[in-house]
């Protein structure tokens, strides 16, 4: 078979989606639940031959990913999280390493036999949840918007700040085993993330006053918003490659740089979205269902399927629990933060990242199995019960809480 049939079955489902979408956002399908099924659908019964397709998948999925950070970054106010102890900041600051740091701890107990750095790394792989996969709870009426807000802004920001734990621990699971790069690992660790950063954020700035000037001088628009947004995601990624540092952290810097500058002017991010993202998010999905799922399936333990479940079940909404302790949020709001967690896109991700950045990680098949399992387990669980969960807040929907989220 040839990659174009898998063009043709992905656009198949796009349109069917398009034209059933508003009638699933009550039922507990979900965009990424199809899509993900459709791709490993296509890829286990040789729908498609993937052996030639492969690689330009896994790069266009993660271009999806660098688009898609950059965005969410640019449509989020900083310095509304730094502003007192709001939930979002609680989440992220508190609840993320809380999250990593049990993870750890769970992991050196159920995976005896794997190297503490690479617990480590598969922890923060399963840190940082999904937009996409959330949105059908953040866009729910049903939920209060206090409590869509700031399961927004948490997952709008986390996978970048979870990013450079990824790069921190991949860098020393590797640094004992080889020499894997011409440099030191510290050296190499500093170059990533200080240089992504640095890349991302002149990047975004200097592309966030040009269009603001562009715009007061009439000479561009919000309809051409969107252009910019895909350009300078790009631009940061491949400024901070040329300068040995990670692109996705240079995507995310840039994208909140953007949309500081931006702040008040930028509702053309959220219009692209809704409609160009939306579009390159369901095929990363496709994409992941393709090539992630597969291979990573092949290699689940039993010892990985009970981490996976304690990650998705008891860590997340443990740390999130003790997140917001001291709090005046209801026990009843923390458990729903807790558990509308999901992870996708991220996870997916940045596992295929770091075993391409690394080729020597010892687990590396561990790895792979972890993100696949945790990526299929949370689509489907957290798609299934979010409509039912807008259901339960239904009643209350209207009413104001004590809660101390900002965003």
């Amino acid at each position: 078979m040839t990659p174009e049939l898998g063009v043709i079955v992905f656009l198949g489902l796009v349109l069917a989606y398009a034209l059933i979408g508003r009638r699933l956002a009550d039922s507990v399908l979900t965009a990424p639940m199809i899509f993900l099924a459709g791709g490993y659908v296509c890829a286990v019964t040789g729908l498609i031959g993937f052996q030639s397709a492969d690689h330009s998948l896994q790069v266009l999925a993660e271009v999806a990913l660098v688009v898609l950070l950059f965005a969410d970054a640019a449509m989020i106010d900083p310095r509304a999280l730094w502003r007192g102890a709001g939930n979002p900041a609680r989440m992220l600051l508190i609840g993320l390493p809380l999250v990593i740091a049990m993870g750890f701890g769970v992991g050196v107990l159920l995976l005896p036999g794997w190297p503490l750095w690479e617990i480590a790394l598969i922890a923060a792989l399963l840190a940082p949840t999904d937009a996409a996969l959330g949105q059908s709870v953040i866009t729910n009426p049903r939920i209060p918007e206090r409590m869509r807000r700031a399961l927004s802004a948490e997952s709008g920001l986390n996978d970048g700040l979870a990013l450079p734990f990824v790069v921190f621990f991949g860098c020393f699971a590797v640094g004992g085993i080889h020499d894997q790069v011409p440099t030191s690992w510290w050296v190499f660790v500093g170059e990533q993330i200080g240089l992504g950063a640095l890349a991302g954020a002149a990047v975004g700035w200097a592309g966030a006053w040009l269009l603001r000037i562009a715009q007061g001088r009439g000479l561009s628009s919000d309809s051409l918003g969107g252009l910019a947004v895909l350009a300078l995601a790009g631009l940061a990624y491949m400024l901070a490659h040329e300068l040995n540092g990670n692109g996705f952290i240079a995507a995310f810097v840039a994208g909140l740089l953007f949309g500081e500058v931006l702040r008040g002017r930028s509702n053309f991010v959220f219009e692209f979205i809704e409609t160009e993202g939306q579009l390159l998010s369901v095929f990363a999905f496709f994409a992941i269902g393709a090539l992630l799922l597969p291979a990573g399936f092949a290699h689940v333990t039993p010892a990985l399927a009970v981490f996976v479940a304690l990650s998705l079940v008891l860590l997340r909404p443990a740390a999130i629990w003790l997140a917001l302790t001291g709090t005046r949020t209801p026990a009843g709001e923390r458990l729903f933060y807790g558990w509308f967690g999901p992870r996708g896109l991220a996870t997916a991700l940045f596992a295929l990242l770091v075993l391409d950045s690394f080729e020597n990680l010892q687990m590396r098949d561990g790895i792979l199995a972890t993100a696949a399992l945790a990526v299929t387990a949370s689509a489907f669980l957290h798609g299934a019960t979010a409509a039912p969960a807008g259901r339960l807040f239904a009643p209350q929907s209207g009413e104001k809480s004590g809660s101390d989220a900002t965003v």
